[in-house]
């Protein structure tokens, strides 16, 4: 199995299950803003926004 074939595989799998990763990715940016500081919740905001908008790039194509 070479990297392309690992490609094709993670983006077939975000366009399957890219809702339940996004749904994952909020409960867990939950978890991390209640273990942190909040001057971090920003950050934490942001990194999952941009991780948000990627799956949905990935399930458009």
């Amino acid at each position: 199995m070479g990297i392309d074939d690992l490609v094709n595989k993670a983006q077939d799998a975000l366009k399957e299950h890219g809702d339940t990763i996004s749904d994952g990715l909020e409960k867990a940016g939950e978890a991390i803003k209640e273990k942190t500081p909040d001057n971090i919740d920003g950050h934490v905001d942001t990194a999952i926004d941009k991780a948000q908008e990627y799956i949905e790039q990935q399930k458009n194509k």
